[in-house]
């Protein structure tokens, strides 16, 4: 016989029906509290207390058990949890240890009576907030750096989707012809182990691996809207031609090298081609390629000029938005990374004593490609991001916070106020060279200086203003059309100018040659570049410095910037996507 539940408290098992017409029956005096509560069937303290108003946290027939109240008012906590949401979406979230500080300052401030220790909310206190806001969790968040934060912004976003809106009005494009690609890297040490079981209480848990520091492979990944995948590229970290790395690759895959496992321009040239024969575009059969701005993308004549002879509509998307706007990064990368990491673990496991190299590679990107290359997760890339149905909207506020919290700052700085020039010249007074007051200023006009119509300027200053007047325009991108005649004509002129200014440069350099047969001199360059030439210049010589994007050399006018992830790789600023005034970058190999 299964054993009865026998109920251990008869507490608040009263009915609030029943408490509510003893309370109006004792109160109209129709009945004394003794009667009331044996016809009622409701606990005569309770009830004598409810009568009085005597208990402070149940009014009326509510139910409340607990002898505590909370230190806060709801009111309070209210207004905290909507300002932890707050710095949340703008990306400073609170953590528990903030919030019991924030807990604590809010109930001095207030003059609340609590029995806070050591200027901070107890533990239990934290944990009976989250038990009445469930809205809350604690959450373990990914990082993001400053530049996809405030990349990621309305007017970026907008202009995107304006491109984008205007070439599918005008071309029509089948579900099956909307393209993206990406690359991404594969190593033979896995980034993020998988999570194992071990023996409760271990304080370190181990996770063999075949080196150090992995070799990377870079490869390139093509999904369309429905669900098809173009066979992938592999760029392996080679000189010269290995089959034997190929081995077990995915069906119809290709293959490139190069010395340091990046893309290239010739060699994604190379992948157009293979993109142009395998999804099968044509003037008819139009095709809308979705890429990233990478230089090798982007800045590629040959590749613009064979896309506008097959059918290929090429618009990229704004820098620092992939994590959002690029269908592969939103659904697919992840995870092929967790099933390449699993195969590379499994393969360790059933080869004891060897390690994974490059050689394995390709063979165990397959396993994990056939596994997270699926058409919903191609389906739900291009619907996430608003590419395919196209969806302007399907952004909420809140993920264009952190965006907008930089524009508040910026425009919350004082600007400089240029005022007008009178009609008159007064004179100079004699105090001209003291600061105006800013606050309480009298309303008038500032007293400027005359100016003769023409001034004498020298020489040197006049060469100096001439090549600030020169100086190339800011390089910040946003999203374009590729395949645009405005763009190529903008991009050709662009590359005439740099190989004009290239040959007079090499020129120059010839020039400044010591007959003797010595080092080049790296008086002039800039800060980054400067520092490079020095430590190249005691092994091999600064000429055979070469940017792992472009593979040229020194090219005048670009300054160089180093990755500061595990590649330590050089590249130009121009190639890389950032600013000259970028002093921190991660590659995206590395990110």
């Amino acid at each position: 016989m299964p054993r009865e539940y026998k109920r251990k408290s008869t507490r608040n098992s009263w009915d609030t029906v029943s408490m509510e017409q003893a309370i109006t029956a004792v109160r109209s005096k129709e009945m004394g509290l003794k009667r009331a509560s044996r016809q009622f069937n409701v606990p005569k303290t309770t009830l004598k207390r409810r009568v009085h108003d005597t208990n402070k946290k149940a009014k009326g027939a509510s139910k409340v058990l607990g002898r505590y109240e909370t230190v806060l008012t709801p009111e309070m906590e209210s207004d905290l949890v909507r300002y932890v949401v707050l710095m949340e979406e703008r990306m400073f979230g609170i953590g528990t240890k903030e919030l019991r500080s924030l807990a604590y300052q809010i109930a001095e401030r207030n003059e609340i009576n609590h029995c806070f220790k050591n200027e901070i909310a107890g533990k239990d206190w934290m944990t009976n907030f989250l038990q009445r806001h469930q809205e809350l969790s604690l959450r373990k968040p990914e990082n993001t750096s400053a530049a996809r934060a405030n990349g990621f912004n309305r007017d970026a976003v907008g202009r995107f989707f304006d491109i984008l809106e205007a070439v599918c009005q005008e071309h029509q494009f089948l579900p099956s012809n909307i393209y993206n690609c990406d690359e991404t890297g594969v190593t033979t040490v896995p980034n993020t182990p998988s999570s194992v079981l071990a023996l409760r209480g271990r304080r370190q848990v181990g996770n063999r691996t075949s080196a150090e520091r992995g070799t990377l492979t870079t490869t390139e990944i093509c999904m369309s809207a429905t669900g098809q995948f173009i066979p992938p590229l592999f760029i392996f970290p080679r000189v010269r031609e290995n089959r034997q790395l190929m081995d077990a690759a995915p069906p119809g895959a290709v293959a490139a090298y190069h010395k340091s496992g990046w893309m290239q321009v010739d060699i994604f040239v190379r992948w157009f081609r293979h993109f142009i024969q395998q999804s099968g575009a044509t003037v008819e059969n139009k095709v809308l390629l979705i890429l990233d701005g990478h230089a090798t993308h982007t800045q590629n004549l040959e590749v613009i000029d064979l896309a506008r002879a097959n059918g290929v509509y090429i618009v990229s998307i704004p820098p620092h938005t992939s994590h959002k706007l690029q269908p592969l990064d939103v659904s697919f990368m992840r995870p092929l990374s967790t099933f390449y990491t699993q195969e590379v673990e499994r393969w360790l496991r059933d080869h004891p004593g060897r390690c994974v190299t490059i050689y394995q590679v390709a063979a165990l990107f397959t396993e994990a490609y056939l596994k997270s290359a699926t058409a919903l997760t191609a389906r739900n890339g291009f619907r996430k991001t608003g590419i395919f149905p196209l969806n302007r909207d399907i952004f909420q506020d809140y993920e264009f916070a952190p965006a907008d919290a930089t524009d508040v700052y910026r425009d919350q700085q004082p600007q400089p106020q240029i005022p007008e020039a009178p009609n008159q010249q007064p004179e100079i007074p004699d105090d001209a060279d003291q600061q105006p007051e800013i606050e309480g200023a009298p309303d008038q006009q500032p007293e400027i200086p005359d100016v003769p119509d023409q001034l004498e300027v020298p020489e040197t200053h006049a060469k100096e203003a001439e090549k600030k007047k020169a100086k190339a325009p800011s390089r910040k991108r946003s999203a374009e059309h590729i395949t645009a005649s405005p763009y190529q004509r903008k991009l050709k002129s662009a590359k005439k100018l740099k190989t004009g200014k290239s040959q007079q440069q090499t020129v120059e350099k010839t020039k400044r040659i010591p007959k003797s047969g010595g080092k080049k001199p790296v008086k002039g360059t800039k800060p980054v570049k400067r520092k490079l030439l020095q430590q190249l210049s005691n092994d091999q010589g600064a000429d055979d410095t070469e940017c792992f994007f472009c593979g040229e050399k020194e090219i005048p006018g670009d300054p160089w910037i180093q990755c500061q992830g595990s590649c330590k790789l050089w590249a130009h600023t121009e190639c890389a996507g950032v600013d000259n005034d970028t002093y921190s970058w991660i590659c995206d190999i590395c990110a």
